[in-house]
């Protein structure tokens, strides 16, 4: 494929977020037009690309944008519906399509709906939108390559962040008849697949595709096959009709993070079928030689960083996960699943080396720094339900290494003498991990202490807020004690040294 110039636009939403990295791979340039660039700040791309600050609605920023660019994606579709909201959607369409044919664009890229084959006027704002966007950008005269998917599988997509919630969450639930409604789902990884290749498309292709998995499903079959890739008991689902698509936003709402005002356009677009008619894309871009990514691939894919641990290098910031199923910086707080923490700060006047020094003599025969008892009674709870309890304690007193057990912990990471994290291997509904890092600063030294909890389950939730009351007895006191070890440690060694 012959490297191009490419427009992206909603570059901080999910799709635009995980598409500019892969064109990047493939040696395109990039250009990122946002509203508000500051979001991007952390995303390991930004020197890569060149970002201009633009709003999609007023036409000059348009025109400046696509100065010099061969291709331009159109992946600004807002999900939230309200008043004006399709006239808004046309007129933004209408300025992007003039600016791509007077710009002498070869072709625009855009991601819509799977619209369902009913009337226009039968569908929701919300569909009915994406439908006539399509129709705009095709009117512009520059071809246009306009992918139609439905369910988008991958951590962050909207879609998918119901379906977590609402599985995790509800071992038993009563649901609106929409959930035995057909829908063909398709990972994200495929989406930006068909994404990518549509630069090399000849010119004479100006359609729409229809694209989705391998699978077609019910959202309850989705919701079921979740629970077994997420190591969940078997959901009972009970469809019921007194639910109305505004009554089951609400309830979306109430169980899950995800926004109403996002449920509810998501919520009215399952109402109908949505399934594809047409795999013409395969005569341009085939594919893959092990085929589209089943659905249970696609959801082990979205959950494999938490249930192998890795999401933590999200929480620290050490790095950001490349994979497109896997959580961006700048999705929305909701997606990637719930995760609680207890962080506590503690400032000490201790080299970080002192520092560093007890935190790693943390366990075993030295104990964990406070509410002993209270380690030694969660020990025997976890020996009585069949856990490896405190009987393990640790290799060395002094020094750890990854992989080494420390009680009913494993060391995960050590990058020393900054980086320690133990990930807990006691028996709970769910992953928990405890993490300290040292940093230094101008007075001594600053540890920042991690608890991290990531649920399975409804049992999971009510585990976490059954132990939190504990949590305040153990953590602020460890960090503290952690800290004072540390500054006694510095003294004996300037006594001595005197």
């Amino acid at each position: 494929m012959t490297p191009s110039a490419c427009l992206v636009t909603g570059a901080t939403g999910y799709v635009g977020g995980r598409l500019v990295p892969q064109l990047l791979a493939e040696g395109h340039r990039v250009r990122v037009m946002a509203r508000h660039p500051e979001k991007l700040r952390d995303v390991p791309w930004l020197s890569d690309v060149d970002v201009v600050r633009g709003d999609a609605a007023e036409p000059v920023a348009v025109r400046e944008a696509m100065a010099d660019m061969d291709v331009a994606y159109y992946l600004l579709h807002s999900i939230q519906e309200g008043h004006g909201l399709e006239d808004a959607e046309r007129r933004m369409a209408q300025t992007f399509a003039d600016a791509a044919r007077d710009g002498g664009l070869r072709r625009i890229v855009y991601l819509g709906g799977l619209a369902p084959e009913i009337p226009v006027d039968r569908m929701s704002a919300h569909m009915r939108s994406r439908v006539e966007v399509g129709q705009v950008l095709r009117g512009s005269g520059v071809p246009v390559a306009e992918f139609r998917a439905a369910v988008i599988i991958g951590s962050g997509s909207a879609s998918f962040e119901m379906l977590r919630y609402l599985t995790e969450r509800l071992p038993a639930m009563i649901t609106p008849t929409w959930v035995r409604q057909r829908t063909q789902p398709i990972a994200i990884r495929d989406v930006l697949r068909y994404l990518v290749a549509a630069v090399g498309l000849p010119s004479t292709v100006s359609r729409s595709f229809e694209i989705g998995g391998p699978e077609v499903l019910t959202y309850q079959e989705m919701m079921r096959r979740y629970a077994v890739v997420a190591g969940l008991r078997p959901r009972l689902i009970l469809p019921i009709n007194l639910l109305t698509p505004g009554l089951s936003s609400h309830w979306v709402n109430v169980v899950t993070p995800v926004p109403r005002a996002i449920a509810r356009p998501l919520v009215q677009s399952l109402r109908h079928p949505s399934v594809c008619h047409e795999h013409d894309i395969a005569q341009w871009i085939p594919d893959p030689a092990g085929g589209l990514l089943p659905f249970d691939d696609a959801v082990r894919l979205a959950l494999t960083r938490i249930r192998d641990a890795q999401v933590i290098t999200r929480w620290t910031g050490a790095s950001v996960p490349g994979a497109p199923s896997e959580p961006l910086p700048q999705d929305p707080d909701w997606s990637g699943g719930t995760l609680y923490d207890d962080i506590r700060v503690q400032h000490t006047s201790a080299t970080p080396q002192e520092l560093w020094a007890a935190v790693e003599r943390i366990g075993g025969e030295h104990g964990w720094y406070s509410s002993n008892p209270l380690w030694e009674m969660r020990g025997l709870l976890d020996r009585l339900v069949g856990g490896v309890g405190l009987r393990r304690g640790r290799r060395d007193p002094n020094l750890l290494a990854v992989g080494d057990v420390v009680d009913f912990w494993r060391v995960e990471e050590r990058l020393a003498p900054r980086l320690l994290r133990l990930r807990a291997e006691m028996k709970m509904p769910g992953l928990a991990w405890l993490e300290f890092s040292v940093e230094p600063e101008h007075t001594g030294a600053v540890l920042q202490q991690r608890a991290v909890f990531f649920p399975r389950g409804l049992a999971g939730h009510a585990y976490w807020w059954a132990v939190a009351p504990f949590h305040a007895l153990v953590f602020p006191p460890m960090a503290r004690h952690i800290a004072e070890r540390a500054e006694s440690s510095e003294a004996e060694s300037t006594r001595m040294a005197s």
